[in-house]
């Protein structure tokens, strides 16, 4: 409960005190922004008094009858609002005021209502806008007024009337200034304030309410279910869910506890399970043991024999080298009867086929180095289906392409590897004598190159299945060596990848290959081209 609490206070307290800032800036800045557009507008109506006041009395000015004109500025003066009006000319001296105490008095340069034209910088200015020409003080009872004072320009026909006297050379006959009161207009603003400080109150008040109703409910509630849930979990009761989820974030952490108890009921589940099978997966991962251990004690009989075989075709191959050159010379010579030169042509036949045996020894034994590149691996499958599908074996096959053309290209010897492809394409199409289909894909997982070959052939029997990759090891009676197998083994091997066989019989086989994009066992690398 103190969490949950404490959770609501630190989110209002965070919610209310933004609000309220936003809130305080926003009275602050509406009410300058009003305030400043009242005097704004008060001055242009200011100034458009004044305009009015210098043209209706234009007649009287240019008639020189100042009686007339100073009653009309009286009478206007005397007008609500106005604190007073004022003439006076170049020099500052007021020649007229509603105040009767100021005539004849001088108004300094620096004051406020002269300061806009007379300044520092030298001669004053003889036209000002109306911003400048505006300003507000207060009187001595502390009520605010705006002054505004406007040039009487010394127009041609102010010279050039009879009865004045002004000369034509000078530019300002004098200075009307006009001083009202901005009480009635400041009480707006102040009215203005008060309203929009009390709707902000309002606002806030009703924001506040409902964000902590709103709280409450979106995230207090889901919160406390969601830690009673814990509770109960923790309590070990793993049949505790929470029901009715909300469609939000909260209901998605919400369903990931459910998840989370139903993973842990069947994680327990299954430890009891073990505990009751635990005889048994002990048996099953010992035999799985035993199996790999049987792997690796093929892998040190291959390679042993392979050194083996490899130093005995060594010194076969000279042998079998004389036989064949002299047997072929042997039936090359002149007179022989016809019965030895067949006699001799059986003998070199035979010789050269025990010469395809050592070569096979040779390369299961891995004498020879691979020169290795950068290669495709479906380009090399295109080229050694290439080779072979035109042959008789593979009339009835139907075959089928599944490549990845994203793969990428890996280090090794492309002869190599056409070798093994080839090995395996052909053991497939004399499992298919009847005909079937040959399907090879091709894909990249885990920085490996995956190569899959699967037929629909007669398969491979349980008991022959560990043995297939053994030398000399066949089920074709006559028509195999049993090397063909074990030395693509071996070129696989060398390349860092292996292979793995899936049988099942009069269903099929299949051969995945696994080989690295960079090669990390024995041979020569060569550098791709460009």
């Amino acid at each position: 409960m103190a969490l949950r609490f404490s959770l609501l206070v630190k989110f209002m307290a965070v919610i209310s005190t933004v609000l309220l800032i936003t809130m305080f800036i926003s009275v602050v800045v509406n009410v300058r922004f009003q305030r400043q557009i009242t005097l704004e507008n008060s001055l242009h109506e200011a100034d458009y008094f004044s305009e009015t006041i210098l043209r209706s009395t234009y007649y009287q000015m240019l008639e020189d009858d100042r009686e007339m004109l100073y009653q009309m500025i009286d009478e206007v003066g005397a007008m609500p609002g106005i604190r007073r009006i004022r003439l006076f000319n170049k020099e500052g001296i007021i020649n007229f005021s509603t105040d009767k105490q100021e005539v004849g008095t001088i108004i300094q340069h620096n004051s406020e209502g002269c300061s806009i034209c007379h300044l520092d910088t030298g001669e004053p200015l003889a036209y000002a806008p109306t911003a400048a020409r505006g300003r507000t003080f207060y009187d001595e009872n502390g009520e605010i007024f705006l002054g505004v004072t406007k040039a009487i320009y010394n127009d041609p026909s102010c010279y050039t009337a009879e009865c004045h006297y002004h000369p034509q050379d000078r530019e300002l006959n004098g200075i009307l200034d006009v001083q009202i009161s901005l009480k009635n207009r400041m009480a707006q603003v102040d009215i203005f304030r008060n309203y929009f400080v009390i709707l902000t109150c309002v606002l806030l008040v009703l924001l506040f309410v409902a964000l902590l109703l709103l709280t409450k409910r979106l995230i207090i509630s889901p919160v406390s279910v969601l830690i009673e849930h814990q509770r109960r979990i923790s309590a070990g009761d793993l049949s505790s869910m929470i029901e009715d989820a909300p469609n939000d974030e909260l209901g998605e952490l919400a369903r990931g506890a459910n998840q989370m108890t139903r993973s842990l009921r069947a994680s327990q589940a299954e430890i009891r399970n073990w505990a009751n099978t635990l005889e048994a997966k002990v048996e099953e991962r010992t035999q799985q043991i035993q199996k790999m251990q049987g792997t690796l004690a093929r892998s040190e009989r291959l390679a042993s024999l392979g050194k083996l075989v490899a130093g005995i075709a060594h010194e076969i191959n000279n042998p079998l080298t004389g036989i064949l050159m002299f047997s072929s010379m042997a039936a090359e010579t002149p007179g022989i009867s016809e019965q030895m030169k067949k006699d001799l042509d059986t003998i070199t036949q035979e010789t050269q086929r025990c010469a395809g045996i050592v070569r096979g020894l040779l390369d299961f034994g891995r004498e020879s180095i691979p020169m290795k590149t950068y290669v495709s691996v479906n380009t090399i499958l295109d080229k050694t289906l290439a080779l072979v599908e035109n042959q008789t074996l593979f009339q009835n096959v139907e075959i089928t392409r599944e490549y990845d053309g994203q793969i990428p290209e890996l280090e090794g010897d492309p002869n190599q590897l056409e070798q093994v492809f080839m090995n395996i394409f052909i053991n497939a199409a004399q499992a298919m004598l009847a005909g079937g289909r040959l399907a090879i894909k091709t894909w990249f997982d885990d920085d490996m190159v995956m190569i899959r070959i699967a037929d629909t052939g007669c398969g491979i029997s349980g008991e022959n299945l560990e043995r297939i990759f053994d030398p000399f090891f066949t089920t074709k009676d006559q028509q195999g060596t049993g090397l063909g197998l074990s030395v693509s083994y071996g070129i696989v091997e060398n390349h860092g990848g292996d292979i793995r066989v899936e049988s099942c019989p009069a269903k099929g086989t299949a051969f995945t290959i696994r080989l690295p994009v960079n090669g990390n066992e024995k041979g020569l690398s060569v550098p791709p081209t460009k």
